[in-house]
Formats: structure tokens, sequence, C-alpha cells
């Protein structure tokens, strides 16, 4: 047990662990809890004794909580065990120091009061799930209810009583710790107990009886407690109390209400049977009660009591109390009843529990319809507030479901009261139609009620002159028709035709300061276009005085708009010409000097409503108006965006600036930012998104980092656009990548990443994770009530949780680089003492309202831990130990969210990597001496190894079930361990029994265990589909077994030496048994059970059948019993068995795939061709008509969370559709002369069907996958003469030729079927073509000229695309014998430069001629030259032009190694060589290199090449011996590849082959012999470094010793080759 029961229980049964870790605590351990608590339940506060004495610290205890010793004891035990933030070692230390142990003991107080409210909470939660169905433990709590139903009021009523009267502790009696700020928190804590036993009381009597002893005795009560306000202590009660206090009175009033039975009492009235009310026999009650309630009148919470105890006197004996009637009914109205009602509702609406909540507007709703059915409504006060209080009632779902089974009743006298007064007054009756809106059914309801209105309502000050009337008045006539609204012609109006009646309302009231009277004309008109028309007016007075009055009209219409759109999407066609007009309206509002925010609101709320279905046309239609933040100038790069650079604020900007700030209001803000979020979750085109950027762009610099400095009026509207600007944040991050958009401009998610992760963004956004988890749980504390979903603490929670995983996705997003972010910076700076936001994050494990918030926190450390270069374990400081405690206890709680626990193993298994220091401080080892001197290791006190070790201890599974995720993430951490070679842990688990999972497997194999299941799973299936129930005890429980059975094949599949499962036979066996289930399952019954179940085995049977294929091969014969389970399922409900159809199609696949047809026939062929087509049929057919609505809704996306809308059909790639065609298409391969084909044909119109199908796709350009999937059956059909008469009678070319236009002339309709192509099988439009392309030439080739003019209609329609297909191959064709004439050039090039640098005589010649050509003609003049002089000038000009010859060599050199480094990027590799898509460069032959060009280059010309650069080394100054090395390198490789090419290349004699292989060998090993020579004397290096496919070794510097002979790479290269082609 956890603790002392009452936390322990209330995690037990609370909502996040039902619904959370349902599977690891089971209803028997749920009833045996209760079984054993239910005692203390009933106790409640009254379990915790008052003191007696003590000397110690715990008797400071005892005297300051004011609490049993033993008790007290109990709870010390229990803080240090669960909320004690330091380490036990800490504790005495900490009892030394007297300013310490003060501390201490406020925090055991704090953690004391927590314990008293848990009990109370767990009474709470058994009384608002006992009687719900839908719970999983609804019949344990009953029961438990059962027994506290005796006693509980009793308790709880004299608990309640001894609260309110108890006196306040003083630093006499409690001591000297009791200031008067710990006296207030005292008092805090008695006014929520009292709170929460009148809560629970008021709960009670919602489901039970009250005596009416118990009124008069509850009544007492109360007005001794003056309903909260008369509390003993009411000195202590501040300003911050006063929630508490008024939620008392609201409980005080309900539980006397309740305990009236109004609703009992409204149906006796009814059916004339009051005598049976418990009441009626009680006169003398009635009139004690009659004497209090004289009393009543001073307070507020009276109202409804009074109200509600008049009608039970009216209604039981109206004659005898008249006047005490009279008394109380004045006394009710003049506290204001229905405001009061109206202010009790909202306030436990927003901060209560949602049962109390619910359970509170249903006992007000028989209160209110019996009200209105007694008594006349112009006796009961303003209307307005009546509709208010309606209103705040029907905000329960269920109530206005009740409403409108009989809205001539109850409230449906105020709705036909609003309806006498429309539209003169539009808002009472919009605002009730509103409230009413809860589900589509009362959409729908609403929707009609509106557009079939019988009586038009308006004022008059005077009869006018076109209308005649009856002498007295009362009764008009109109003598000509009238338009009523003054707008232009063709201006959507309405028209009052001649002759309408009007009947003169007495006694209606006009509106203040108007004088006349009210007439209600006989004429029928739909709301719908009166409102449309009223927005007219509105877009027309917009600039003028009369903007206010028609904003006053038109909210109420743009509210009820919102809601019914959003409730029921199916309407908003009907209301479009009503929706189109909101952008201009919005665009002409947002423009005015003085902008309605209150009606901009509603238009905004408007478009979010449309844009959850239809984003694209809403930002369309949007962005034109001005409204949104735009950019002026196109957005090219960061850099500008981030800037901000050419941005405009637009009219929202201008109004958030000038109008919201200034008066601290931010609903158009939080409509705003909600309209954002909508589009972005829109998945709008790149276009569209690069639209938005201005926006995200306005929340990111201007909001995000600056909102929680603005001025607000309203508490916790801070904490909501925090939310919500994060929400925004978060959905743009979760961004699929393909929506990424194309070019240099910035995407909406790297604009994100960047801001949050380099701007001021970022930091707000630390600073939101900073809070903390103990200003979180002072929020709470705060909170009048822990039980609500919208408290500001719960906001400020779901902010901090999407801020975890913000930063998360911005870490795991961002752009690798060298450098940390200014965001990574700010998440890992070092603090002292702790305090930085490593040591918070870790912190929030101490959370414990919401479970998720701890779990993303440790998901963020763990990311951080990954990527971040810090140590977690420095940044913890003195406070390491003490977190480690915290994240074991829970890690071993049994009450513990399990992905708590997942989450925090996969932490540890991140930390054994790169946290050396944190997981030595969670594993804790001790160590020791032993015997032989060497250390030994064992597990210390809080050492994680334990808790590992004891959730996969299998003598624990009994009592505490490990679910499969808990279990492999402890596995995992234990493989990180000895992964990580962490030996110390590792011997330590050497001695524990760890792998007793692996030795069970292994007898699973050895003992034939898996036969035994088998058969015991098999026959389980057929007995639970069988209707055998007396052999089952309970289906859940044999539903988890073929569950987890299913598991552990599925994990066999795939490692099948570790579950010992590799012989055949056995998984021939297992496969069988699967199978036969699966046909038990589908083929027995078709209840939900079993149809479930069937679809449960079928994707075992799909996963198995595609795992074991070659072990299937030889088992009997699979498409009978999957033929048999597919007829089965076709005729069962739709919606159950879809995703089972889908399965058994791709298993009839696989089997077709695996099989075959078994020798060629089998007897099912003919009825399965038959069940298949039908499918076929059907779902084209559904297709067509979910195509149809699709383009008319103009919406390609449907929402995937709808489950009442009708069923369509889906284009998917795994859809029953598409797999049928691809079944079809199998079998129509196996039936190899088609007559079976043919016969089906002839019964069923399943081509006409498909070809429809096909020409709405092809048209609307969608259902990729249908399409494709239907062209390739298409295709199949027509390899045979009939299948081929057969599509071509049907139709084909009408149903392709003209649609397949739209493939590549339009643009795609709908973000979903714009594919990009990823792979050459991908489905694509393009793709379409080529296939419609191929069905074409099948049928031309098979029917031949019956289909001649078919063919050329095609080919005409689309002519224009084949020539463009043809003009882009010409193209190509060209581009390439343009790269191959340039590549034949460059061999030609290298030929000419290894000529002339192997004849230097030649090229000495050359440059001689050169020189000369300026020489001038005629003879030269004689001079005698001396000997000497002689020689020194013909030095002198041998020594020039050796220079010049150099220098044109080197230039040679320098072309040659280019030209080679070129050839060797268009030679091709090793992989490239087998695809035979290259051509040869040089041809077969080995002659040298000739300066004519009618020589082609050939292989002697690159074996020339090597040796004329060999020769060269050893002559050229050494500057060009690494050119003479790269150019080497690169002959090398293009000579070896052109080779293996050749040798590759069929075409190519086999003599020929020997020849090359003969010469390359001769000559590659002399010229590797005299490499080896020159690298004796010293090598140098090549500047190839990096460029040749080789990796290259370090060179050595020129003339350093020579490497190894084998060691250098292209060296090792040739000698390969050469041992190659001498084999």
């Amino acid at each position: 047990m956890r603790y002392t029961f009452t936390v322990y229980l209330s995690e037990f049964l609370s909502p996040s662990f039902v619904t959370c870790d349902f599977l690891v605590i089971r209803q028997a351990q749920i009833e045996a809890e209760l079984d054993r608590n239910w005692k203390r339940l009933l106790q409640g506060l009254s379990f915790y004794k008052p003191p007696r004495s003590g000397q110690i610290f715990v008797c400071v205890c005892v005297s300051y909580q004011g609490l049993d010793e033993q008790q007290s004891v109990q709870i010390l035990q229990c803080y240090l065990q669960e909320d004690y933030r330091a380490t036990r070692n800490t504790l005495k230390a900490v009892l030394q120091d007297e300013r310490q142990s003060q501390a201490l003991l406020l925090k055991i107080a704090d953690y004391y009061y927590e314990e008293r409210l848990c009990v109370l909470r767990c009474v709470l939660h058994l009384l608002t799930y006992f009687q719900d169905e839908r719970h999983p433990y609804s019949a344990e709590y009953s029961n438990c209810v059962s027994k506290l139903e005796k006693d509980l009021v009793s308790n709880y009523r004299q608990q309640f009583e001894s609260l309110s009267k108890s006196e306040a502790p003083t630093w006499e009696t409690h001591g000297n710790l009791m200031t008067e700020r710990h006296v207030s928190h005292w008092f805090v804590q008695c006014l929520k107990e009292q709170a929460l036993l009148l809560e629970i009381l008021f709960l009670y009597y919602a489901y039970f009886e009250m005596p009416p002893n118990e009124l008069c005795t509850f009544t007492r009560l109360f007005k001794e407690q003056g309903f909260g306000q008369r509390q003993t202590n009411r000195h202590l009660v501040g300003k911050s109390m006063d929630v508490l206090v008024e939620r008392i009175g609201y409980f005080s009033s309900l539980i006397l209400v309740e305990g009236m039975d109004i609703d009992f009492l409204h149906k006796c009235a009814l059916e004339d049977r009051t005598e049976q009310h418990q009441f009626y026999d009680q006169q003398d009650i009635c009139k004690e009660v009659d004497q209090m309630l004289l009393t009543f009148g001073d307070i507020s919470h009276h109202g409804p009591v009074l109200l509600a105890w008049i009608l039970l006197r009216h209604t039981l004996r109206p004659e005898e109390v008249s006047s005490v009637i009279r008394r109380l009914g004045n006394t009710t109205l003049q506290l204001g009843v229905f405001q009061y009602l109206t202010n009790m509702l909202q306030a436990l609406g927003s901060t209560g529990n949602n049962c109390t909540a619910s359970t509170a507007r249903m006992c007000i709703y028989g209160l209110l319809s019996f009200v209105i059915t007694s008594f006349e409504e112009e006796t009961l006060g303003s209307q307005q507030h009546l509709i208010n209080a309606a209103c705040e009632v029907l905000a329960a779902p269920s109530l206005a479901e009740l409403f409108w089974e009989s809205p001539n009743m109850g409230l449906g006298v105020i709705l036909d009261s609003a309806v006498g007064v429309f539209p003169y007054k539009t808002g009472p009756l919009l605002q009730l139609l509103t409230a009413l809106l809860s589900d589509k059914s009362t959409a729908k309801k609403v929707y009609t009620f509106l557009d079939k209105m019988s009586f038009y309502t308006e004022a008059y000050k005077h009869k006018p002159n076109d209308v005649i009337s009856r002498e007295d008045g009362t009764l008009w006539r109109r003598q000509t028709p009238k338009l009523l609204y003054p707008l232009g012609v063709g201006q959507t109006n309405l028209r009052m035709p001649q002759g309408c009646f009007g009947l003169v309302c007495e006694g209606k009231q006009l509106s203040v300061g108007e004088q006349g009277f009210l007439v209600r004309w006989e004429y029928s008109y739909s709301s719908w276009t009166l409102f449309t028309c009223e927005i007219e007016m509105l877009l027309h007075v917009v600039s003028t005085a009369d903007v206010l009055a028609h904003c006053e009209r038109v909210k109420p219409i743009l509210d009820l708009v919102h809601k019914i759109i959003s409730t029921d999407w199916t309407v908003s066609d009907c209301l479009l010409p009503l929706t189109s007009r909101i952008y201009m309206l919005l665009q002409r509002l947002t423009s005015v000097i003085n902008p309605p925010v209150d009606v901009i609101t509603s238009c905004v709320n408007c478009l979010i409503a449309l844009a959850a279905r239809q984003p694209g046309k809403v930002w369309s239609s949007l962005h034109h108006t001005g409204f949104l933040p735009f950019a002026a100038t196109p957005l090219t790069n960061m850099a500008q965006t981030i800037s901000a650079e050419g941005m405009k604020a637009g009219n929202y900007g201008n109004l958030l600036v000038l109008i919201e700030q200034p008066r601290g209001e931010y609903s158009v803000t939080v409509a705003f930012l909600r309209l954002v979020t909508t589009l972005v979750k829109g998945q709008l085109g790149s276009t569209q998104s690069r639209g938005l950027i201005p926006c995200v762009l306005l929340v990111l610099k201007e909001m995000l980092p600056t909102y929680h400095k603005w001025r607000y009026n309203t508490y916790g509207v801070r904490e909501r656009i925090g939310c919500l600007i994060l929400e925004l944040v978060h959905a743009i991050l979760n961004l699929s990548q393909e929506g990424e958009s194309e070019g240099s401009a910035p995407s909406l998610q790297s604009l994100c990443i960047y801001s949050l992760a380099n701007t001021e963004a970022g930091q707000a956004v630390v600073n939101i994770m900073g809070v903390g988890v103990d200003t979180i749980n002072m929020v709470l504390a705060a909170q009048p009530s822990s039980g609500g979903s919208e408290g500001p603490g719960q906001v400020l929670i779901q902010t901090v949780k999407l801020a975890f995983s913000v930063t998360n996705n911005v870490i795991r997003l961002k752009p690798q680089s060298d450098t940390a972010s200014p965001l990574e910076q700010a998440l890992t700076q070092h603090g002292g003492h702790g305090n930085n936001l490593i040591a918070v994050l870790a912190k929030y494990i101490y959370h414990k309202h919401d479970p998720a918030l701890p779990r993303l926190a440790i998901q963020l450390l763990k990311r951080l831990a990954t990527v971040a270069p810090m140590s977690v374990y420095a940044c913890l400081g003195s406070e390491a130990a003490a977190i480690r405690d915290a994240f074991l206890t829970r890690l071993q709680s049994r009450t513990e969210d399990m992905r708590i626990k997942v989450t925090i193993l996969e932490f540890l298994t991140v930390a054994v990597e790169t946290q050396p220091g944190l997981i030595e401080l969670f594993l804790n080892l001790e160590t020791k001496d032993g015997s032989d001197g060497a250390k030994e290791f064992s597990l210390g006190e809080w050492s994680c190894l334990s808790v590992v070790l004891e959730l996969l201890d299998s003598k624990q599974q009994g009592k505490y079930w490990c679910p499969p995720l808990l279990h492999r993430a402890a596995l995992a951490f234990l493989h990180a361990l000895w992964q990580d070679r962490r030996d110390s842990a590792l011997s330590v688990l050497r001695t524990k029994s760890v792998l007793s999972c692996f030795s069970a497997l292994e007898n699973f194999s050895s003992k034939r265990r898996y036969e035994f299941w088998s058969d015991y799973v098999r026959d389980l299936v057929c007995v639970a589909c069988g209707g055998e129930e007396e052999g089952l005890r309970s289906l859940s429980e044999s539903q988890m077994l073929i569950s987890a059975w299913r598991t552990l094949l599925i994990l066999s599949t795939s490692h099948s030496e570790v579950m010992h499962l590799k012989d055949d036979t056995v998984r021939q066996k297992l496969f069988m048994d699967v199978l036969e289930g699966t046909k038990a399952a589908l083929l027995m019954s078709q209840s939900v059970f079993c149809l479930r179940l069937g679809s449960m085995m079928v994707t075992l049977l799909l996963i198995l059948l595609k795992q074991w294929k070659s072990v299937l091969v030889s088992a009997p014969a699979l498409l009978p019993p999957l033929s048999l389970m597919m007829e089965s399922v076709l005729h069962a409900e739709q919606q159950l068995t879809d995703r089972t159809k889908a399965k058994l199609l791709s298993a009839l696949i696989l089997a077709l795939q695996i099989q075959g047809l078994n020798g060629g026939e089998i007897t099912q062929l003919p009825q399965l061709l038959l069940c298949v087509c039908e499918m076929v049929q059907d779902e084209a057919l559904a297709l067509i008509d979910s195509t149809r609505h699709t383009i008319q809704r103009g919406d390609v996306q449907e929402d995937s969370m709808e489950t009442d809308s009708p069923h369509f059909q889906k284009d998917q790639q795994d859809s029953v559709c598409v797999l049928a065609l691809h079944l079809s298409k199998e079998l129509c391969r196996a039936d190899e002369d088609g007559e079976q084909w043919l016969q089906v044909v002839r019964k069923l119109p399943v081509l006409p069907s498909v070809l429809s199908a096909l020409e709405l796709s092809l048209r609307s350009k969608q259902n990729l996958y249908f399409t494709e999937a239907a062209l390739h059956l298409l295709l199949t059909l027509t390899r045979t003469p009939q299948g081929a008469a057969a599509v071509a009678g049907a139709g084909v070319i009408q149903s392709i030729c003209l649609p397949l236009l739209s493939v590549y002339e339009g643009p795609s309709n709908g973000a979903t079927q714009a594919f990009v192509r990823k792979s050459q099988d991908a489905p694509s439009w393009p793709g379409v073509y080529r296939l419609s392309l191929s069905l074409m030439e099948s049928l031309l080739k098979t029917v031949r000229y019956n289909f001649i003019n078919e063919a050329l209609d095609f080919v005409g329609v689309h002519q224009e695309r084949i020539l463009q297909v043809c003009l882009i191959a010409a193209l190509v064709i060209v581009y390439l014998d343009y790269i191959l004439f340039s590549l034949v050039n460059l061999c030609y090039l290298c030929q000419t430069c290894t000529y002339l640098l192997h004849n230097k005589k030649m090229l000495h010649h050359y440059l001689q001629a050169k020189n000369g050509e300026g020489l001038p003609p005629g003879p030269h003049p004689q001079r005698v030259i001396q000997p000497a002089f002689k020689e020194q000038v013909e030095g002198e000009r041998e020594e020039v032009e050796s220079k010049a010859l150099q220098a044109v060599q080197c230039s040679l050199l320098k072309i040659l190694s280019k030209t080679l480094a070129t050839l060797q990027h268009f030679t091709p590799d090793c992989c490239q060589i087998l695809l035979d898509q290259y051509r040869t460069l040089f041809v077969l032959s080995f002659t040298t290199p000739a300066f004519d060009s009618d020589v082609a280059p050939s292989f002697g010309t690159l074996m020339a090449t090597i040796n004329v650069t060999l020769s060269m080394l050893g002559e050229v100054v050494q500057r060009f011996q690494s050119l003479l090395m790269f150019s080497m390198e690169n002959c090398f490789y293009v000579l070896i590849s052109q080779a293996v090419r050749c040798l590759k290349d069929p075409s190519v004699l086999p003599r020929d082959k020997q020849r090359l292989k003969q010469e390359l060998s001769s000559e590659l090993s002399t010229l590797l012999s005299t490499l080896f020579r020159f690298f004796r004397r010293g090598s140098p290096s090549s500047p190839a470094s990096g460029l040749l496919p080789s990796p290259q070794t370090k060179p050595p510097t020129p003339g350093s010793k020579a490497t190894p002979e084998g060691q250098e790479p292209f060296i090792q290269l040739v000698q390969a080759f050469v041992r190659h082609v001498q084999r």
C-alpha cells in the first residue's frame, strides 16, 4: 500500500488512473480495496482523532494539527515516504535546526490537510460514477455505495456541523507556530472541507430520496449557519475565501431544492396524483418549514429554496397556504432568484466536478420547468433573466435533447414567448436556440425551426397608410406588398405579400425608451434569409451612428451560426449566403474608428468553425480582407522574414495595439489564435502556408515574448493566451514534412524552429517551463475545487506541458550545428544550488495532479541528455539523491501511471550512455572486499536495479502485472547496461534470475507448449463464438488471452531465434490453427463480439501470411476457407467489418501469390469471383457518392474523428475498394481463359460501375489509389479477346478519353491528392496517364481493327500531350548525344596530348616552326663569330628552348590531367557496370596513339598515357610530379573501368575478351614492376587525395623514404585487377 489509505485510494480511483493504467489494476483488486476500506470512507473526517499528550517532535505535530499521536506518526511516516523532498539521511539535521524543523512541520500540516480532502474526494468519485455504465468499475463502486448508503448522510452532516462550529486554533491551543497567516490557512481548509461535504451530500440526494424530516433538519442547520455566511469564525473570512463561502451556499441551496423532489412533484401534478408525493401527508413538517422559510430573505442563497417551496406548497395545498405563498413569492423575486441561478450554474460549471455541475443543471431544469408551467411568465420578473437562467441550464447536452422531446412544455413556454417578439427582438430567441444546440439531431431541429417561421413581429409608432384594421384596431390587413429591409434591387430581401393579417399584441412592452405597439403578422418566411438581410443591413450602416444597434441584432445571429456549424457541419451549405458575407463584414468592422470587438469576435469564431472543414476556402476568402497580418513584399529568405521587413500587422494587429491592450480585454486575440491554429491544422498547400507566415511571425515576435506583460482585467486570460500561443506553435511543429514549402522562402515549421532557437520567443518558452512544480501546486491549492478541467491550475499545467513538447520538438527538428543555439544555452546553463532549468525539470517528478506533466518533463530531460554537452548530475547539485528517490518511488508504485514508468526507464536507458554520473547515482551499487581480495558489488537501498528486477520477476507477475510496454522498457535498460559494458552492474545481474523469461520460451519449444496453446486458443475461439457460454467464465478474459497469444506469435515472426520457433512443421500447424479459429469467429455468429474477435484474428492471419510465405507453400489449400470467410463478412454491418474485409482481401491476394490455384482450378473460384465483383460494384458506387459529396462541399479531406456521419468511402491504399480491385486483378490472372470472368460480367454490371467511378475520379482528379487499381484491372482483363471485348463494349473510351485531360491540365483539387513521386512504383497522376496509354495499346493489340476508331479518337484528344512527351524524349536523346559527342572529343584530346608528350621531337619541331613564323624573308647577314662565343650562344638558346618545351609540356600535362579527371567521372564504377547503361569510350585495340584524327582512341592510348607519365616522373622538375601522379591514377581508373565494361559486354566476342586480358596482363605487369622500382626511390604525392574512389593514405613528402610497395591505394587496385584478368 502506498501510504495511509486516503491518498492511496484517491489515486486508485482517479480518472487518469482508470483511463491510463486500466490494465494494471483489475476489477477484483478494486473490489478488494473497497471492501477492505469502505468503513474508512464512511467515517470520513471523523477518522482523525483528537490529541492526548506527548513531548517530542511528534507532540509538536499533535498540537499543531490537533491530531492523535499515533495518527500523527503515520502522517509523518507517509510524508517522509511520499512528499519529503530530501534524502532520509538529512532528516536528523533538519530536526536539530529549529528553523528547518518549523518549515518541515508546516509542510507536514499541508500534507495532512490534503490527506483529509482526499478521503472526501474518494467518496465523491464513487458517487460520480457508481451509476455510469460506461465506467469500467461501476459495479464495484455500486456495491461500495450500497454499504455507505445507510449512515453516510448522518455522519457527514455531523462533520459539517462540527466544522462550521469549530473554534479557530490559536497559539495558546496549538503552539507558537499557529500565527495569523496559518490560522487563515486553517480556515481555508475548513471551508474546503465544508464545501466538499455538502457536494457529496448533494450528489447523494440526487440518487436517493430525502425523507421529509431530513429536509427539516437540513433547513434548520443551514438557517443557523447562514448558508455558509454565519460561520463561527466569520471574522476570518477574507476576500480570497469568498468563492468557498459562495460554494457552501450554493450546495446548501441545492441540497434543499433536491430534497423537495421537484421533478417527482411535477410528474404527480401532471398526472393528478399529488397525494403520492412524500410531503403530502407531512403537515407538521411543512408548517415547521413554513415558519423557518418565512424568516428567509436576507441572503441570495434563499431564493431557489423559497421558489421550490412555493411550488411544493402551491401544488399540494394551494387553498391552505395562499398567504404564505404570496409572501414567499414576493421575497423570492426581490432576491433576484433567476440571476442567482445563472451565477450559481456558471460558477459550478467553471470550477466544479462535471458530474456535480450536470446534476445541478438537471435539478434547476426541473425547478424552472415547473415554475414556468405553474405561473404566468409576466409574474416572474424580467424575461431576459429567465432566459439567461434557462440557457445556463441547457448547457448540459442531455437537457437540450430532453427539451426537444416536448418543446411545448416547461421551458418551451419561454421559447414561445421569445418567438412572439421575433424578429423585433432577435436576442432572446437566438440565445435560447443557441443553448438548445447540443448534437446533430438538435442542430437539425433548430435549423428547421428557424427555416419555417410563421409569424413576423414588428413595432409601429402609429398605423401606416397601407394597412386597414378593424374598428377596435386589434386586427390589421396589409393592402400592398412590402419589402421588409431597405436594400437595393437584386439584393437578398424579404417581401411581405398583400393581404397579410397582423394582430396587435396587447400587453407586450416595447424596448426601453420606445413608444408604440407591436404587431404580429401571419407571414411565413425563413429566418436564415432574414439573418442574411440583417448582416446586409449592418454592412450598409457600418460607418453610421446606427452601427451599434445593428451590431446588437447581428451578434446573436453570428453566435448561433458558429454553434450550429460547429455542431453539425452538414447545414453549412444551406448557410452559404450568410457565411459568405462574414468576410466583408469582418473587413468593414475592423476598419472603423471604434470597432465593435464583440461582433468581430463572433465573426472570427464563425470562420474558425468553417476553417475546421474547409481551411483552403476560408484562407482564400480571408486573406483578401486585410484582417490578418500580411507581407507587402515577397519573402525570399529567413533573414528577411525574421526581421519582419515589409510585414504589416493588418487590421487585427492594429486592433490589438489600439483597442484590446489599453482595455485589457482580449476576446479577438483569443479568437485570432484559434483561427490561425485551425488553418495550420488544416494542412494548407505550400503557397497558402507561406501566407500564414506573417501571422505566425506576429505571434512569435510580438506576442509570445511580451503577452505576460499586458494589462488584463479578467483573471485567467493571460494563462489562456499563453496556452493558445503554444498550441499554435505545437501544431506547426507537428506538421508533416510533405507540406514544407519549396525554394528559399522559409516554411512555417522552419520559421518556428529558428525563432524559438534563436530569438526571445525561445526564452519565453524557457520561462514558462521554469514555472516549477511549487507554483503549480499553489495555483491548484487556491482553486475552490480540484475536480474541474478548465480552472487556472489546469490551464497552467496545459501551458507547461505544451512548452515541454514544443521545446522537445524544436531540439529534435533543429538543423545540426557546431554551435549551441541560445535556446540550448538557456536550457543547459548551470546555476548554483540546483538553481537551473535542468533541476526545475527534474523536480516536476514531485507533481501528482496530472501524470502527463512529469512524463513530458522527463522526455525533455531525455532529449537534453542525448544532445546537450552537460552533466545532469551536476545540474541537480545537492538535490540529486532526493530527486532519484522520487523517481524510484514513482517507478515502483503499484498505482502509478504506466507511461511515467516507461518514460523513466527510457530516460535511464539514455543516461547509461550519455550521463555516467547520473546512472551511477541511480545504480547505487555498494562495494565490499570479497574473500579473494576482489571487489564485490551489491544493490544499495535506492538502486534502480532492484525496481527493474522486480518488474521482470516472473514470480511477481500474479501480484502485479507488468504490461508489455513496461516490460520492454525494463529489458531495454538492462540491454543498455550490457551494451555500455557496465561491469559492476552486470556482475550484480549475474547473481539474479533475470533471464527466466528466456528459459520459459525455450521450454515452449522443447516441451511442445506451442502446439498445446495453439490448440487451446483455437478451441477457445470456437467455444466463444459458438455460443457455448457455459464453458467460459468471462468473454473479456478470453479475449485478453487470445490477444496475448496473438502478440506472442507476431513476435515469433521477427524473432524466431529468441522465441525458439524455427520448425516449419510447427509453424504450419500454428498457422492452420489460426486459420481455423478465424473461420470460426467469422462464420459461426454475426455478433459484435465475434466480429471484433474475427478482426483481431484476421490481423494475425495476415501477418503470418506475410512472414511465413515459404512455410505455407506446401500447406493445405488456403483459398477455400478464406473465400468462405469473405462471403460471410460481406453481408455484415459495414462499420464493423470494413477493416476485416480489407484484411481478408489482403490475405486472399497473398494466398493467390503463395499457392496460386493449386493445379489450376478450385471449386470456389466462380463463387469467389462473384463475391469479389459484388464488393467491387458496391464499393465503386459508394465511392461515386462520396466523391460527389466531396465535390459539392469543395472539401477533399474528411474529418477522421467524425463518428455519426453517414459512411463515405475513402480512397486509401488499403481501403476495401482498392484491395478488392487488386484481388480481382489477381483472380483475372489466375483465370487463364477468362471464362469465369465472362460469366461474372454477364451477371453483374461491375464494369459500368467501375468505369463510372473511374470517370468521375479522373474528372475531379481524386481517388488516385482507386484510379490506378482500376486501370490495372482493366489492363489485365484486356489480355484475352473476351475480356478486351467486354472492356471496350462497356464504354472504356468514353470513361477515360476526355476525363483524362484533367489529370495533366488542371491543378490538383485538394491537398491530399497532390502526390509527390517517391519511387518508381509509387502512385502518381503521371502514372495514371501512362497506364491509360498502356490500356489503349493493349486494347488495340487485342481487339485490333474493331478498336481503331476509338484509338484514333484517343490520340486526337491527347495529341498535344503525346507530342510534348515525344519532344521531351527527343530533347533528352539530343542532350545524351551531345554528352557522348563531348566525351568522344575528350578521348581524342587525351590521345593528342599523349602523342605530343611522347614524341618530343615533333613537339620541338612545332615550337621551332611557331618561332620561325615571325622571321622576315630573305637572307640573313653573315657575321664571323668566335667559337667560344658561339658555344655560349648555343647553350643559352638550348636553355631557352628547353624551358619553352617544359612550359608546353606542363600545359599539355594539365590538359591531360583535367581530361582524364573528367573521363573518370563519366566512366562507370563497379556497381554501374552491371546496369549496361554506359557505352565503351575506347576502341578494343592496342595501337600507339597518333596525331591523325582518323585513328580512334583505344586501350593503347591509355597504356601509352601511363607509360608517358611514368617516363616523365624522373625527368621533369619535382613540382610537376604530383600532377603526373594525378594523371596516372586517373588513367589507371579509366583503363580498368573501360576494360571491365568490355569484359562484361555480351556483344564483345570471347576471343576479343581473351586478347584484352592477355594484353592488359602483360602490359600492366610491366608497368607495376616499373612503378615499384620508382617508389623505392621515393614517391610524390598526388593532388587526387579525396577525389579517387579508393581512400588515400597520408602522402610522404617528396624525397622521403618510400612507402611499402602495396601501400598505395591505386597500386592495390591495379594489382587486384591484374590478378582478376590472369585467372
